[in-house]
């Protein structure tokens, strides 16, 4: 099926003087190019359900006069990228990867932590922060006490996302009380306080958190190393060339001994593969030697 007859069988009655078969190809290419993301021709109806706001508030009449504001306007560009990608997620996710991080990895971290060596984790793609959230509960314990402790040492934890509004919402640390039902009930009452009806983050959790605005496929200003990193279901946007240059990204920003969570439709292929050994479903970990 071509681009236009796509568009055409996605979007009755949109006129193409507005939205054209060759606006949908120009924003994926736009896509492809600032963030990695892979848009399928049967995309063309997301695209332009998600542009469409942000066309009427550049006071664009049509794509093709905002697709060139995006060429020449990198804040508009930010937005529009932020807003052609998916934020879904939610507490306890793949509840096997926290189990393994509560089981395997978390002991080795604290004996760190215990020695004065840093650690440092990662939630690379934390969209509204419910991924950030349940790493932090679960690398704290049940434990309030010894979980402070925790925080007191040189443990830190970087998450990022493109999208300005999902680490507003990631850093804010406030959530409905059904948004935290997966949550085991010792970890939601040692990290979280209710109020009004909803339910925030602890001071103490918050403290060793840093939320940043970074694109996956950009410039990445960290210099140090992590123990730890997720990133899940967010390769699954991305072609083979980019996935692979990604998850090479990801082995060398980990120490050696290093875990990298993915999500449970993503595999790890390239030549990175053979240095990272899988040790659970969608857990690596980085070589020692």
């Amino acid at each position: 099926m071509s681009v236009s007859s796509a568009l055409s069988k996605s979007i009755p009655g949109v006129s193409p003087d507005i939205y054209s078969a060759a606006d949908f190809a120009k924003v994926a290419e736009l896509v492809y190019g600032a963030v990695g993301i892979v848009l399928p021709e049967g995309k063309a109806m997301l695209v332009y359900s998600r542009l469409a706001p942000l066309v009427r508030e550049a006071g664009c009449v049509t794509f093709s006069s905002y697709i060139e504001r995006l060429r020449t306007d990198s804040d508009e560009m930010s937005r529009a990228m932020a807003s052609l990608t998916t934020n879904h997620t939610f507490f306890y996710r793949e509840a096997h990867h926290f189990e393994h991080l509560r089981d395997e990895v978390r002991p080795r971290l604290v004996a760190k932590l215990d020695e004065r060596q840093p650690v440092r984790l990662w939630s690379a793609g934390c969209s509204s922060g419910e991924e950030t959230w349940s790493i932090m509960m679960t690398m704290l314990g049940q434990d309030r006490a010894a979980g402070v402790n925790l925080t007191r040492k040189d443990l830190r934890v970087l998450a990022s996302d493109i999208a300005p509004h999902a680490i507003r919402k990631a850093e804010a640390g406030i959530y409905s009380e059904n948004e935290l039902k997966r949550m085991p009930e010792a970890l939601r009452k040692a990290w979280t306080q209710d109020k009004d009806g909803e339910v925030s983050m602890t001071d103490a959790i918050r403290s060793i958190v840093r939320f940043r605005l970074l694109n996956l496929h950009g410039e990445w200003p960290m210099k140090g190393r992590f123990d730890v990193i997720f990133c899940r279901n967010v390769m699954i946007y991305f072609d083979n060339p980019t996935k692979e240059r990604l998850v090479q990204r990801f082995y060398d920003a980990l120490l050696p001994g290093g875990y990298l969570y993915i999500g449970h439709s993503e595999r790890v292929t390239g030549p990175a593969a053979e240095r990272l050994q899988l040790v659970g479903p969608t857990i690596y970990r980085r070589r020692v030697a």
